[in-house]
């Protein structure tokens, strides 16, 4: 163990917390109650759906209950990165048709904009640099997978992303081994943290009630119930991503996946000059084990992977705690990248989890028997992909409740999808724990041995998972 692992301020909930500080969190319900529309969990979906909802229909009660603080889960430990990404198109294109899934992609393409369009409009300061997406390959199957990647997102209408061979990829940031990249317009770096604190006093501002502190232990029609009473409406959201396997009736529903991240102590101007990332792209890899980062505000990388990807039972950790060896893992990627950075300090590590269907395909539905609605699964790819989710909630309960007809956003593939439950315990815990050595072991056999074809490994792991 390194001893800059070991010093890193480890779990605090996130960086992005520790940075921005801890809210002072909202009174919890006090009493059984009634609204319009109840939201359960105060995240990006929960807080965008309330926002939405509450600027097409003012006169709406509506209520938000989130069990720790808005932000706590994984809209405040996230990787800050607001990308078109939306898992599950090529599944829907499957089912619905090469178009529907343009749709799909179109709408995720907008979001991007909507969201800084929005955080701009409402005064929401986010820390937000709109310098696309970066993705890198560092070994001949990596760049395989790169360009197909590259022509599958032509294929789904991106025209405007650009391909780049190792002297371009230097150009925009200097990474050990690159030998290509692909980049894409439709993204931007973010603060996380700013993002859920702005928005949560903004709707708070437009008259929605926000409890915190009130964990919602059963989701019925109609009903929301808490240890602190129930409350009554017409239409219930779970809005619950990663956090939604601790409500009754809902543990094997998704999966919560964990995801862990480091951050580094600022770089200087030196160490900055030395990789470039200038323009600040948000960063990943095409590694079968993938990772994420991001160039922060204040001259940090902030770094993301799986890590221990799962915990037996469904459960979920408390703060953010982070094991070493993960954060040792992290930080030999943040090296084997940059080996000029070989002596920066780690001073932030911090988990959380996302939300995984069985079919690796997020969803959006409202139940027009019984007026339970729900959003997520996103596998990671939340950030943006909240704000499409709520507006199509938004969308759903306008045209079930005779204040709107169908939309766009109420014709995507992606609403009312259905999904079989995960494997019983302990299946769902081996399965998982041998997909991520499985992948972990692909990228390393293709780092030892390289050659332009894909470890046969990952394919098979592809294939169990059902994520193709």
């Amino acid at each position: 163990m390194s001893s800059s692992a070991s010093s890193a301020v480890n779990g605090g909930v996130s960086f992005w917390f520790a940075d921005d500080g801890l809210p002072v969190v909202r009174e919890p319900l006090s009493g059984d109650a009634s609204a319009d529309v109840v939201i359960v969990g105060g995240g990006y979906t929960g807080l965008w759906t309330a926002y939405y909802l509450k600027k097409a229909a003012p006169f709406l009660r509506i209520t938000v209950l989130e069990q720790k603080f808005c932000g706590y889960g994984a809209s405040g430990r996230n990787g800050g990165w607001l990308y078109n990404g939306v898992a599950g198109r090529d599944r829907y294109a499957k089912l619905h048709g090469h178009e529907a899934a343009v749709r799909l992609q179109r709408a995720m393409n907008d979001t991007v904009a909507e969201v800084i369009t929005v955080a701009g409009a409402e005064g929401i300061e986010a820390d937000v640099h709109r310098g696309g997406v970066l993705e890198v390959a560092t070994t001949p199957a990596q760049l395989a997978r790169l360009r197909a990647f590259h022509e599958h997102e032509l294929a789904y209408g991106e025209k405007d992303r650009e391909l780049y061979g190792a002297r371009e990829t230097a150009e925009r940031i200097r990474i050990a081994d690159a030998v290509g990249s692909a980049w894409t317009p439709h993204g931007a770096r973010l603060h996380p943290v700013k993002l859920v604190k702005g928005l949560a006093g903004v709707v708070e501002g437009l008259g929605v009630t926000v409890h915190e502190s009130t964990p919602v232990t059963e989701i019925r029609p109609k009903h929301a119930v808490t240890p602190y009473g129930t409350v009554r409406a017409p239409y219930v959201l779970r809005c619950t991503e990663g956090f939604t396997a601790s409500l009754k009736g809902q543990k094997r529903t998704w999966l919560p996946m964990n995801s862990s991240m480091i951050a580094t102590e600022p770089l200087t101007g030196e160490q900055w000059a030395g990789i470039g990332w200038d323009g600040r792209e948000t960063l990943g890899d095409m590694a079968h084990a993938y990772m994420y980062a991001q160039r922060t505000v204040d001259g940090r990388i902030a770094l993301g992977g799986r890590g221990v990807p799962y915990r037996f039972g469904s459960r979920t950790d408390n703060d953010g705690r982070t094991q070493e060896a993960t954060i040792e893992a992290l930080r030999e990627i943040l090296t084997r990248f940059f080996p000029s950075l070989a002596g920066l300090r780690v001073e932030y590590a911090w988990s959380g989890v996302l939300g995984v269907p069985r079919d690796w395909c997020a969803t959006v539905t409202l139940d027009r028997s019984t007026g339970l609605g729900w959003a997520g699964g996103y596998v990671g790819s939340g950030v943006a992909t909240a704000n499409l989710a709520a507006r199509t909630l938004r969308d759903l309960v306008q045209q079930d409740s005779g204040q709107g007809g169908r939309t766009e956003l109420t014709d995507l593939p992606w609403v009312n999808h259905k999904v079989r439950k995960w494997e019983p315990e302990p299946w769902r815990w081996l399965g998982v724990q041998g997909l991520y050595a499985t992948y972990r072991a692909a990228d390393q056999r293709e780092r030892l041995r390289p050659g332009m074809e894909s470890s046969r490994l990952a394919r098979a792991a592809d294939r169990v998972a059902g994520r193709h």
